[in-house]
Parts: C-alpha cells; structure tokens; sequence
C-alpha cells in the first residue's frame, strides 16, 4: 500500500504550509516520513538542499535538531514515567546545547514560555489537562531550537477554547522565532486562518494547492468545494442558505486503488477519462495546481 503517493511540495523559511484531508489520505504518514520516523520507500526529502533521504542515524543527528514535531495525542505522545523536567529536556541532553544547571533554566524558561509554571517541573504527564499537556509538548518541540516544525493536528483531541489559546501561542512562537510550519489538521477554518499555502490530499494524493486566501475565495476541484462546503457556520441563516456539496459513493480501499483519478468514485464531474487516466497537478495561474480533467 501506498500512503503518500507522487506527493511533492516545498516549504519556504519562515512559511505555514497547511496540510488538510479526511482521516485516512496520507498526512501524517508524510508529516512522520518528513522528519524521518518513518523510513523513506521512495522519493526524497531535502532540508535547505541536503538530502536527508539515504542519511545515517550519526549523520541524521545534527538535522534532528533542526526539525521536532508536535503530536496529536497530547496523552500518548508523553512518556508517563518521566516528568516534565526529563520530558522537555531530553533534547538538550542529546545535543549536548546546556549543561545541568544552564539546562534547568532553559526548562523553566520554556514552561513560562508555554504558560506553565516553574513548580509543574516536577509533575507527571497524568496530573496535567490535555491542554497543559499539549503545551509541554510544545516546550519539548521548541527546546532545541529548531527551524522547522512539524504540527500533526496539535489541537484536534483539545476543547475548542483551548484550540485557540494553542494557535496563537504557535502563532506568536513563529513570529519571535523565524520558524517554519507544516500544520496538519481536520478543521479547515482552523487552517485558512494560520496558513499561508494549504495542500489538499485525497488517498495519499495532492487534489489542490494554493495560497490560503486563493483555496478558499476559488476553490476548483471538486473534493476541495465538499470540504469548504462542510465548514460550520455561526449563523442559523446563513445555515439554512448555505449549499451543501454531499459526497456520494465510498472511498475506495488504499490498499487497491483504482485506475484513473482516485476521487472518481465520488465525484459529481466524473467523465470517462476519469477512470482511466490520473490527472496531473497542473497549475492554473497564481500558484494554484488543481488534479482534475473537469475544472
């Protein structure tokens, strides 16, 4: 089976790409395959032109440092038998960048950076909200002082006011840090409000790519305008005018994917060309690439 399959893409210094798609498509896969938790079965991943595909683990070391992830699972992503001290920490330890005491600052600067306190050092992950959890996970992200990090949907599992606290904490993080984002998530309003690109995948391919502003105000490809069609509206009015685009039909298996376009099973412009060639990712004019023979 092929999660991500002929995806390419870059990020540029200082960027939010966003990185949306239905549970399933391929995005965390690629988020992890990026960062090199997973191995690579194909294709090639560079970071300010070194290719990290083929490295070491020796060799991989000093990249490591230059790019942490935040995880979904603020629950499952902290080891339980450490505390918060080990746990954001740890990474300085690895790459040797402070020793003890300058090292047990550093923590206390980060928890204070993420809205902890000094005395939360020496607590366990299970005495901790999900939303505190998330944050020492952010610490830990930041610690080494990475160019480039990867956000695998951090607020999905968090209460909707903690959501917010979160993105603008990661927002303000960028803005003093320089840092880089690809910020994976399920909440396209979410998205369109922390991105400066946005990639839509379907079945561990690219459907669409575009500027935030452009993806919403033009979307193309159809699976594109079911997803923004799906967004909640804060207003019963505006609800009730408000078309929706209902998919018809069932995602076909990843493991044995048809021929032809991947979303042609459910596509409401479906032609036969469809179902016997993949469209390419073309650009359309601004830096918009839609995969689609109808639009």
């Amino acid at each position: 089976m092929k999660a991500v399959d002929d995806v390419s893409f870059h990020i540029d210094r200082g960027e939010t790409f966003g990185l949306v798609g239905e549970s399933g498509c391929g995005k965390s896969t690629m988020g992890r395959t990026i960062i090199r938790l997973y191995n690579v079965t194909g294709g090639e991943i560079f970071l300010d032109g070194t290719n990290l595909t083929a490295m070491s683990e020796k060799n991989l070391l000093p990249f490591r440092k230059r790019m942490q992830m935040i995880f979904q699972d603020p629950y499952a992503s902290l080891n339980p038998r450490m505390t918060v001290t080990d746990i954001v920490g740890e990474g300085i330890l690895v790459h040797n960048i402070f020793k003890d005491r300058e090292r047990q600052e550093r923590i206390f600067e980060l928890l204070d950076y993420v809205g902890l306190k000094r005395e939360h050092a020496n607590r366990y992950p299970h005495e901790f909200s999900g939303g505190q959890r998330q944050r020492i996970g952010i610490a830990r992200a930041l610690a080494v002082e990475p160019e480039l990090i990867i956000c695998d949907e951090p607020i999905s599992a968090l209460d909707v006011s903690i959501q917010a606290q979160i993105v603008n904490m990661l927002e303000d993080f960028q803005d003093e840090m320089k840092l880089t984002y690809l910020f994976i998530a399920h909440d396209l309003s979410m998205v369109k409000h922390i991105s400066d690109r946005i990639g839509v995948m379907y079945l561990g391919m690219f459907a669409e790519v575009a500027e935030s502003y452009e993806l919403y105000a033009h979307p193309q490809h159809p699976y594109t305008r079911a997803l923004l069609s799906a967004i909640p509206i804060p207003d019963p009015d505006l609800t009730r005018k408000n078309k929706r685009t209902i998919l018809r039909g069932d995602v076909p298996s990843p493991i044995d994917p048809p021929d032809g376009c991947r979303f042609a099973t459910r596509c409401p412009l479906v032609s036969d060309l469809c179902t016997k060639a993949t469209p390419e990712l073309i650009d359309k004019g601004a830096g918009h690439f839609v995969a689609c023979h109808n639009v």
